[in-house]
């Protein structure tokens, strides 16, 4: 049956009084997506920045078929953290299995957009909810388009043409020192991630809106500044970027799917007691060179 004849009857529901998100209620991703349906969520994630799909009984290879419609699949420096049977999807957990951990325990710690340190950043990344902790566990969404809206003008205008270094090692012995188990990285792991240079405002490719592009998590400075301009600029950043009112956060119900624009957001893992077992699949798709 040609995929633009098939249909599913969801409705999408934006969250009120959220900065940013919807809820896409009735639409089972298990099964074919039409392509009026499918167009029909592209635009609901460029309007709302994240789509949040309900109860989806899905296998990590479905997983794997949705995301790609969006796009080519990126695979994560850290491949002993593949699911074995399907290396696009990284294992996000705290969970150890004989004294070792099975995923990334602590992704997500620090404010970032995922793989902004790759000259070819993420478009977007899919988390699907395997095992959820009884407490904890958020994630948290930072609207970076009304970040960017809601500067000062003159910093605007000071920041506008800058660009920024993004390295993915900026803060990875910092993490490793608090969690020891996070793997150290292969020579050929370091060499995969080297530093890149990004707009410090990049242009959203599919709706021309302007975004902040820095992090705390992956920039490390900004290029054609003293240095200590660039540290002020940066704290100044990121303490605004992240304003409770550009914040979406996330509170993690069974079976979940979420999918967000990672050229529209920053997102946070609020963390869990580690006696809590957590387990998430990702897939993430990859975008466009900013500019």
């Amino acid at each position: 049956m040609p995929l633009d004849s098939i249909h599913q009857d969801f409705d999408i529901q934006p969250f009120a009084g959220a900065a940013l998100g919807a809820e896409v209620l009735g639409l089972d991703l298990s099964r074919p997506l039409g392509g009026d349906d499918f167009r029909r969520l592209h635009q609901a994630h460029l309007d709302h920045h994240v789509l949040v799909f309900r109860d989806q009984r899905i296998t990590p290879a479905q997983q794997v078929e949705f995301s790609r419609r969006f796009g080519e699949l990126q695979i994560h420096v850290l491949r002993q953290f593949q699911l074995p049977e399907q290396p696009e999807v990284l294992i996000i957990s705290n969970i150890r299995e004989n004294g070792e951990p099975i995923g990334l325990g602590d992704a997500g710690h620090l404010w970032h957009s995922d793989l902004s340190y790759k000259e070819t950043p993420s478009l977007g990344s899919m988390l699907h909810a395997q095992e959820l902790p009884s407490e904890g566990g958020d994630t948290l969404f930072a609207n970076q388009h009304t970040a960017y809206d809601t500067l000062p003008d003159d910093l605007k205008q000071e920041i506008d043409s800058l660009l920024a270094e993004h390295w993915y090692l900026a803060r990875y012995e910092y993490l490793r020192q608090r969690n020891p188990w996070r793997p150290k990285l292969t020579q050929a792991q370091i060499d995969e991630v080297k530093p890149v240079r990004q707009p410090v405002v990049r242009t959203h490719p599919e709706t021309g809106r302007r975004a902040l592009f820095v992090s705390e998590h992956f920039t490390t400075r900004i290029l054609g500044v003293p240095e200590a301009r660039s540290r002020e600029l940066l704290d100044a950043l990121f303490q605004h970027s992240t304003r409770p009112e550009f914040i979406y956060r996330h509170q993690w119900k069974p079976h979940d799917m979420v999918f967000w624009d990672n050229r529209s957001l920053m997102h946070l893992a609020a963390g869990c007691p580690d006696h809590l077992r957590r387990k998430l699949y990702r897939t993430t798709i990859a975008g466009d060179v900013p500019f």
